[in-house]
């Protein structure tokens, strides 16, 4: 079984040929595979090994290169790949590493205008638990998957996605915008030029899925030549929204397989990934956890303003409502923060009752014993 095997004692930037942290297609591939050939993937955590156990908030926001995330493993070179083909991904395997952490980063994460101070929790993984002395009285039941996953998009693509992204920013929302700052590959249009890798796009990407667990099957359609794929971001648990912006992120493994299915993107019209699972749900029932609080979020803001039809602001206020409760159970704010991000799934429950779409924070009750 062929694999890419990294040294995770070294940041990327010292280690620079076992993987990269931006798009492009211009990055070099580091192993070739043939369809139904499987492969072992070691992986970073997706700050990229900055984080050191003891570490403290403060070290962590004084010395983290955030130009740096994520440290994806790859490019992989898929024999046969063309445009238009749709490669499938099996994740046959995935294991962790023993140790873990949770960030709440300043300026990052969901309420990052309510939570402006940094907070760095610790984790324990022992037989399929998390487990930290910092938030005493909490077990979060694992479920590894890689946050991030995907293959290189083409250059009309990388120029295509860096002007939407530009307009984005120009109309006053928040995106990071291609710099060679920290980049690996060091420079080349892929450091100059390549796209960063915090949002999902039509490539795949962060998308932070926690149902993307062993056993699942990733559609990407192909964009390039070989289809470049590459993982990272290892993550043990995570609830959906992952909204301090870290779940339990730690080093991972994956065995993966890949299938290609020749012309099938193009015939099918299928242009963003697609996720296969025979299973419904990350080790729960199909209707979720047995005990769960959940708390429900409208698109109501603060002076009574009905701002219909807003999802974004529903699931914040869900959200918020979530860490009201948590509070009321003895937990600091900034515990109750990372708890939502590891344990609690944000879910559209209704869009069709108009004006007020809804958004539930589901808490799984399992998680304190």
């Amino acid at each position: 079984m062929k694999s890419i095997e990294i040294d995770r004692t070294k940041l990327l930037k010292d280690q620079p040929g076992t993987g990269h942290n931006r798009w492009h297609p211009d990055v070099e591939p580091l192993i070739d595979i043939a369809p139904g050939e499987e492969l072992v993937l070691e992986m970073r955590d997706g700050f990229g090994g900055y984080v050191e156990p003891g570490m403290t908030s403060e070290e962590l926001m004084a010395h983290a290169d955030f130009n740096s995330v994520h440290a994806m493993t790859g490019p992989v070179w898929v024999q046969g790949a063309e445009p238009g083909d749709l490669l499938e991904v099996e994740y046959l395997d995935i294991t962790t590493e023993t140790i873990g952490f949770t960030a709440i980063a300043t300026g990052m994460g969901f309420l990052r205008d309510l939570f402006t101070e940094p907070y760095l929790v610790h984790w324990n993984i022992d037989e399929g638990w998390a487990t930290s002395p910092q938030i005493p009285g909490v077990r979060v039941p694992g479920a590894p998957f890689t946050g991030l996953a995907g293959v290189a998009p083409s250059h009309a693509q990388v120029r295509a996605w860096t002007a939407r992204e530009r307009d984005a920013v120009a109309r006053g929302f928040s995106a990071r915008l291609p710099s060679a700052a920290g980049a690996v590959p060091f420079k080349g249009p892929a450091a100059e030029e390549g796209l960063r890798t915090m949002p999902p796009r039509e490539n795949g990407g962060n998308m932070d899925m926690k149902q993307m667990t062993q056993g699942n099957r990733l559609l990407l359609p192909v964009f390039v030549d070989g289809a470049l794929f590459s993982a990272g971001d290892g993550h043990f648990a995570q609830g959906d929204g992952e909204v301090c912006v870290s779940a339990v992120e730690t080093g991972s493994t994956a065995v993966v397989r890949f299938r290609l299915h020749k012309g099938e993107a193009t015939r099918r019209n299928i242009r963003v990934p697609q996720v296969q699972h025979d299973t419904y749900g990350v080790g729960t029932p199909h209707a979720g956890p047995e005990r769960f609080t959940a708390t429900m979020g409208l698109p109501i803001r603060d002076d009574g303003t009905n701002d219909a039809e807003n999802l974004n602001l529903a699931a914040r206020n869900a959200l918020i409502a979530m860490i009201d409760v948590l509070q009321e159970r003895g937990f600091t704010r900034n515990q109750a923060y990372v708890i939502s991000s590891v344990a609690v799934d944000l879910r559209v429950s209704a869009v069709v009752d108009l004006p007020n779409v809804l958004v539930s924070a589901v808490l799984n009750e399992a998680i304190f014993g």
